[in-house]
């Protein structure tokens, strides 16, 4: 696996490349251990102008993915592309009272499983993506993220 790592957020308190890597291959599926793939950790500001473009969404949401799709001749492990937006990775672990270094987990793991075909449009395909994010956060020492405390 080949991950370029991009931080244009200006927040320096991020996971290490290595554990980020380390997140990403863990959430590779066989036939993608040799990917490449793109990782853009970015501000409020362009967070928000890629969920606008891209969603249509009028404001910076936590992840996007933007898988290649087919594969290319030229670069045929590409996977693509996942954007961060730091910022609202901070204010949703304050937020939402969880470890920010397992939010940023799940969010890398997320990512990676959007680029690979995994979806969560409809229940069946929600469940089949949940239940792989919480095994591999489970690997990693993490909590269920989907588990409240009043569950």
């Amino acid at each position: 696996m080949n991950m370029d790592i991009q931080n244009v957020s200006g927040i320096s308190s991020l996971p290490s490349n290595e554990t980020i890597i380390q997140w990403a291959v863990l959430a590779l599926d066989e036939k993608h251990k040799d990917a490449e793939i793109t990782l853009r950790v970015v501000d409020e500001e362009e967070g928000h102008m890629l969920n606008k473009e891209w969603r249509d969404k009028n404001s910076a949401t936590n992840v996007l993915s933007f898988p290649i799709g087919e594969p290319i001749e030229q670069a045929p492990n590409l996977l693509g592309d996942i954007v961060v937006c730091a910022p609202v990775v901070e204010k949703e672990a304050k937020t939402q009272k969880i470890d920010i270094e397992a939010h940023w987990a799940h969010l890398i793991i997320h990512g990676i499983l959007h680029l690979q075909g995994y979806d969560h449009q409809s229940d069946d395909d929600a469940n089949i993506m949940e239940s792989k994010e919480i095994i591999i956060l489970k690997k990693i020492g993490y909590a269920n993220p989907y588990e409240t405390e009043s569950n």
